[in-house]
């Protein structure tokens, strides 16, 4: 049985999941709308930070999302970000497929992370992912621009959002440009803690 194609994204409360210039990725904004999840354990122990971290529910969704996934999809621009971010052993730990239009041999790194560089559309990228998954889930990792042709194509079957609390002002929206009239959501789940309200919904066609 197939898995899932979901989305999971940190969200500041005016909806921004980035700032406009990836060079901001690490910038004051970006990092305090993360804030959350840096000091949990198990990202801690993803991103080899060192032992210790917090437990509790944020801890246990962070852990989920990453157990749930078989594989990733991602657009260049986030990917290209991430090439001069993440450690050498990525935080993955799954194929992952970017969505680009260069050719590009697989890039295989320690911990079992490869990426597969797909030129031929968001569908072969997706057909790739799910094979590779196998009855596991397909996150489509980010950014905006690719969360929301897939949310636009009707592939997405479900999404998380954390909302941090957090105002951006300016920055790339999670929902700029949506098919409004094709998508209807039904909220699956609702969990809130100190730090950040996670929200889950089930996509369906309008």
């Amino acid at each position: 049985m197939a898995g899932k194609v979901f989305f999971s994204v940190s969200m500041s409360l005016d909806g921004f999941i980035a700032p406009e210039s990836s060079e901001d990725l690490m910038g004051r904004q970006w990092m305090e709308l993360q804030q959350w999840v840096f000091p949990l354990r198990f990202f801690r122990e993803n991103l080899k930070l060192g032992g210790g971290g917090k437990e509790g529910r944020d801890n246990d969704i962070v852990r989920e999302t990453f157990e749930r996934t078989g594989a990733s999809v991602m657009g260049k621009r986030m990917f290209d970000a991430g090439e001069r971010m993440w450690p050498e052993e990525a935080p993955f730990h799954t194929p992952v497929f970017v969505v680009t239009h260069e050719k590009r041999d697989p890039w295989e790194r320690p911990g079992g992370t490869t990426f597969h560089f797909v030129d031929d559309g968001i569908e072969s990228a997706l057909d790739q992912a799910r094979e590779a998954a196998g009855d596991r889930d397909v996150r489509i990792a980010g950014g905006g621009a690719t969360i929301l042709e897939y949310v636009n194509a009707g592939l997405v079957d479900e999404f998380s959002i954390a909302l941090s609390p957090v105002l951006f002002g300016a920055g790339i929206r999670l929902f700029e440009g949506v098919d409004a009239g094709r998508v209807a959501l039904e909220q699956v789940r609702a969990e809130t803690s100190a730090n950040v309200t996670h929200l889950t919904y089930a996509v369906r066609e309008r």
